[in-house]
């Protein structure tokens, strides 16, 4: 059995071997951002992981003033040396405890403890005991990024020389090699700028221990790129999701580029989303394969299916969580905007790849999430709403949400109105999420005072947003 002194002992030896000088721990705010704080190495032993390093968890968005110090504990299996810090050092991200007058205590709303009392709750129920997932990393890679929101001027301004706006006589582009609107996807180089730098996030992402299955370029013409990863336990792909977002990030920026996971940063080009793949295990056997059921999937993944479908509009909250993740989920760019599942179907919000057959493979996507979520609190939501469908046996067939085998974009206006949609905004879907949380309670996964929390903030995003006057206004209205 390895003790954690075994594993001190393994970190100090990598410190000595890779002549790290810091050591930094990696927390996650309560709107899915990185934060950290860096100790020497020589601060750092046994009592680190057993005392954390305190710090304030008010200003990450949890806890109120009185009650916000906290500890952060180290998980040594994460240890990484990270590669973008110029002074060598060993990186890890970790678990957070609030302070008690015994023994520290897991803190309830720290995004890991949610997901990790998820999957005991799934374990406790009998139902599975690992899920795992994988999503799609959808984002754009710019060579500027510019924007302003002030009382005088509101704006933004992005730029990047494969766009076809840069196709004309005056502007320098990519010397003929414009990639056209919406015509991005699989383009190869020269069009393809970023081809290389892609191949060296994935390089980096494996070198961290993250499978890479393949990256590409996507629809959208002015640098919308794709990187798929392999399937992982859900509690190691939501950090893993940390440290792809870091990765991408990071190296863009080292290169001079800008990469930004925002649904939708250009209108009328393709958004941006974060599918994720799924499938449950028990004792090392898929439950989601029968050979005989629909498109090979069995009656628990019917019923995994009808949980996230009926709880689709208030799981908007967690996993399309800005006021942005909207203005993606609209008709005409490969984006859901319907309530219901299919095979091989994109235009519906839960699809089944026809070329998973295998009972080892045998998944479904849900493809409305998007890249501004928390991984922690989205993925742990998806998983409490499709052990939901099963315990109550939601058989989404008999709900009328499926499946769609056809295209949903083309159905006429009154088929259309037959068919339930997404919300439509931010604020729909913390309507739904008020109405609709107690699947998330169940078993104290989230707490309460997190999903109050979270939807105030989210509330007072909205109304922030809606008092700052859009650009776009200024053209529409500005003559009346």
């Amino acid at each position: 059995m390895v003790t954690l002194m075994d594993k001190v002992e393994k970190i100090t030896k990598l410190c000595q071997e890779k002549q790290v000088r810091m050591i930094d721990f990696k927390m996650t705010d309560i709107d899915g951002r990185w934060r950290h704080i860096t100790i020497p190495v020589e601060r750092f032993g046994v009592d680190t992981f057993t005392y954390g390093i305190g710090f304030d968890g008010s200003n990450y968005g949890y806890a109120p003033i009185e009650k916000s110090d906290m500890v952060f504990l180290p998980d040594p299996d994460t240890a990484y040396v990270d590669p973008f810090a110029e002074v060598p050092t060993l990186t890890m991200c970790g678990n957070v405890c609030t302070i008690g007058k015994g023994e520290n205590r897991p803190f309830d709303q720290y995004p890991k403890n949610v997901s990790l009392r998820a999957v005991e709750y799934m374990k406790e129920s009998g139902i599975a005991d690992r899920m795992v997932i994988g999503p799609e990393f959808e984002f754009y890679l710019f060579d500027s990024a510019r924007f302003e929101v002030t009382s005088r001027q509101c704006g933004y301004r992005i730029n990047t020389r494969q766009a076809d706006w840069n196709h004309s006589l005056d502007t320098p582009g990519n010397n003929g090699y414009e990639v056209p609107h919406k015509g991005g996807y699989h383009v190869a180089a020269p069009q393809d700028v970023g081809y290389d730098l892609r191949s060296r996030m994935c390089m980096m992402m494996e070198d961290w221990g993250i499978r890479v299955k393949y990256h590409h370029h996507e629809v959208g013409g002015p640098g919308q790129m794709e990187i798929e990863v392999e399937l992982a336990d859900m509690p190691a792909m939501a950090d893993n999701t940390m440290i792809i977002k870091y990765i991408i990030k990071n190296l863009a920026a080292r290169e001079g580029k800008t990469a930004t996971f925002l649904p939708k940063p250009i209108y009328q080009e393709a958004g941006s989303g974060m599918h994720v793949h799924m499938l449950l295990l028990k004792d090392g056997q898929p439950l989601f394969y029968d050979e005989k059921g629909y498109s090979g999937l069995s009656r628990t993944a019917h019923y995994f299916i009808g949980g996230l479908l009926k709880h689709i509009a208030s799981l908007c909250a967690f996993t399309n969580p800005s006021t942005n993740s909207f203005k993606r989920l609209v008709p005409g760019y490969e984006a859901p905007v319907t309530i219901g599942y299919a095979t091989s179907n994109r235009s519906a919000v839960i699809r089944i790849p026809a070329y998973a057959k295998s009972p080892e493979t045998k998944r479904f996507e849900l493809r409305n999430p998007d890249a501004t979520a928390n991984p922690y609190y989205a993925y742990a939501a998806i998983l409490m709403a499709g052990l939901d469908g099963i315990e109550k046996q939601i058989d989404p067939a008999e709900h009328g949400w499926g499946p769609y085998d056809f295209n949903l974009y083309t159905l006429s206006e009154e088929e259309q109105k037959k068919i339930k949609g997404l919300p439509k905004s931010l604020g729909e879907a913390l309507d739904a999420l008020e109405a609709d949380h107690d699947y998330l309670t169940k078993g104290g996964v989230f707490p309460q005072r997190l999903i109050d929390v979270w939807v105030a903030r989210k509330r007072e995003e909205v109304r922030k947003l809606e008092q700052i006057p859009n650009p776009a206004e200024f053209r529409m209205y500005y003559d009346l």
